[in-house]
């Protein structure tokens, strides 16, 4: 074993070897051997035994850290073993930042301590804040230049004071005319994300409880990667200058977000479900979100949506738009809208749902009643799956299968394309 960028040799042990530790701790890490020549060659340490306390105290009251120290004996001859992790935060030796280079060590000072600082800090040198700056300090001209609408619906308080609709309606509805409780959401961009999926998560999706063993498993009835990704892209591609909100419906069975848009010129709803450019409706806005770090610009969303529900097993997404607007539904799992959805509280009582009392009768004799509607969702909907149509016929998967395969072979239905990201044809 040779020294190294990670492996540092002393005869014997002095305490200004701090720094060298703190060096390790501020790097990748590394090991500070106690008890050997420049040479690889083992002249032993004196006192071993109380070395073995003194340094780990030492270690730990003057840099903050945990090191570990071994005791090794060759040829009669006692040696330590000192075994430095790296840190992700910064380690000072009495405000002295040492850091390993190579095989030396190093002080940081002046802009190689900031550039450190902030590099271990996740911070850039333009993203640090600067105290006792003012608007007013500001250059008036540079600032003329930025007064947007999407500055004001992204750092204004009250957007809607210059664009009406501005905002986010949520409603939870029991049927589509009977809404029981309701949100509205305003304020800059950023906080209506917030605000939104907040409340979503906590007052209008309730989790389904199961268990694994003995641990007590929560799952909401629509992925939170999912549901980010679907309130992100409604808030930064509608259409403001429609004035309307966007609107999320939550029912017992499934979640809708509805808002104002078009699909881009010669773009149809196929293509938007395949690998596309990312083309916004709003630039500036999508660029902000972007550089915020709340989307990719990589045109993904809806491939982002689907494969996340399908790792967490959840019916896929219905995706459908039409001249003025464009909506994603969420199906809620079988166990999230009829097991852990008992009742819906209105004031001081609760409605519950009867269940039905007639049982399942000879479900192979009938695969499904209507064949004609499976080809009336296929037909305004071609890139839907089976499984999603089930879902929303309230029909068993394999019922719905043994249907549709009688419609292929019949002539009436046709899939083309991949498996994944075809689409289906159905004969007039």
């Amino acid at each position: 074993m040779k020294e190294a960028q990670n492996i540092e040799w002393k005869q014997s042990w002095r305490d200004e070897y701090l720094r060298w530790i703190c060096g390790f701790a501020n790097a990748e890490g590394g090991m500070l051997v106690i008890g050997k020549n420049d040479s690889g060659e083992v002249v032993g340490v004196d006192n071993a035994a109380k070395l073995l306390v003194d340094i780990p105290n030492k270690v730990r009251d003057i840099l903050g850290i945990v090191v570990a120290v071994n005791l090794h004996t060759q040829a009669g001859r006692d040696w330590l073993e000192i075994v430095v992790d790296g840190y992700p935060s910064p380690i000072s030796y009495k405000g002295e930042y040492h850091l390993r280079s190579g095989s030396t060590k190093q002080e940081l000072r002046g802009a190689a301590l900031d550039r450190f600082l902030l590099r271990k800090l996740g911070r850039h040198w333009d993203g640090v804040p600067v105290p006792h700056v003012a608007m007013t300090d500001l250059a008036p001209r540079a600032m003329l230049a930025f007064r947007k609408l999407a500055a004001t619906l992204l750092f204004h308080a009250d957007p809607e004071k210059f664009t009406t609709g501005a905002c986010v309606k949520i409603g939870f509805f029991r049927t589509d005319s009977d809404l029981l409780y309701q949100d509205v959401i305003e304020g800059d961009l950023f906080t209506q994300v917030e605000t939104t999926l907040a409340l979503l998560q906590t007052k209008y999706l309730r989790a389904g409880i199961s268990y694994q063993g003995a641990q007590r498993m929560e799952r909401l009835p629509v992925p939170e990667a999912a549901l980010r990704e679907a309130v992100i892209n409604a808030i930064a591609h509608k259409d403001y200058g429609a004035a309307i909100p966007t609107q999320i419906s939550v029912y017992h069975h499934k979640l809708i977000i509805w808002n104002a848009g078009q699909l881009p010129p010669d773009w149809s709803l196929a293509r938007l479900m395949t690998k596309h450019s990312s083309q916004p409706a709003n630039p500036d806005i999508a660029r902000t979100l972007f550089l915020a770090g709340l989307i990719e610009s990589w045109g993904r969303g809806i491939d982002l949506i689907r494969r996340s529900c399908v790792a967490k097993a959840s019916p896929l997404p219905i995706v459908d738009c039409d001249s003025t607007a464009f909506w994603v539904e969420f199906p809620f799992p079988v166990l999230a809208s009829k097991k852990s959805l008992p009742g819906y509280a209105v004031g001081k009582r609760t409605l519950l749902e009867t269940p039905a009392k007639t049982p399942v009768k000879t479900p192979v004799k009938t695969p499904v009643k209507t064949p004609e509607a499976i080809l009336q969702y296929l037909a305004d909907h071609p890139a839907m799956t089976l499984a999603e149509v089930a879902t929303r016929m309230g029909k068993s998967l394999s019922a719905v299968q043994r249907a549709s395969a009688k419609l292929v072979k019949d002539g009436k239905l046709k899939y083309v394309g991949p498996q994944k990201g075809g689409r289906w044809e159905v004969s007039t």
